[in-house]
């Protein structure tokens, strides 16, 4: 194995190669992440707003099964589940567990969507 003067580097072998291009990605998404997290949570607070404000109608008002109503949800929209209380009528809608958004039926009102404050007074 030939080597530079005064070191003796060995060559980089395909694992260790591998191993360095798969931290390269890790870091650059991560990277990509942090650079576009308030434009995501953005997307992700609107989106679970909008999920659990329809799948409230759709379950409360329109009388369909929850599993039914995320049919409803716009394209690109997957990745919000659905949580539903029926003692208190009310369906959660949360995603990537970084946002969640509730809405509760009220009689004469329909489904209305609740602040922080009012879930945490509860």
């Amino acid at each position: 194995m030939a080597t530079l003067k005064g070191t003796s580097r060995t060559p980089l072998t395909r694992k260790r190669a591998a191993l360095y291009a798969g931290a390269l990605f890790l870091f650059i998404l991560v990277m990509l992440f942090a650079y576009n997290y308030r434009s995501i949570k953005g997307q992700l607070d609107v989106g679970t707003a909008y999920g659990a404000r329809v799948a409230c109608s759709c379950h409360y008002i329109g009388g369909r099964d929850i599993e039914d109503c995320s049919k409803d949800f716009e394209p690109g929209m997957e990745v919000i589940g659905l949580s539903l209380d029926d003692e208190r009528k009310r369906v959660t809608a949360s995603a990537l567990l970084m946002e969640s958004a509730t809405a509760e039926f009220r009689e004469g009102w329909g489904c209305v969507l609740l602040t922080d404050a009012q879930l945490q007074a509860e």
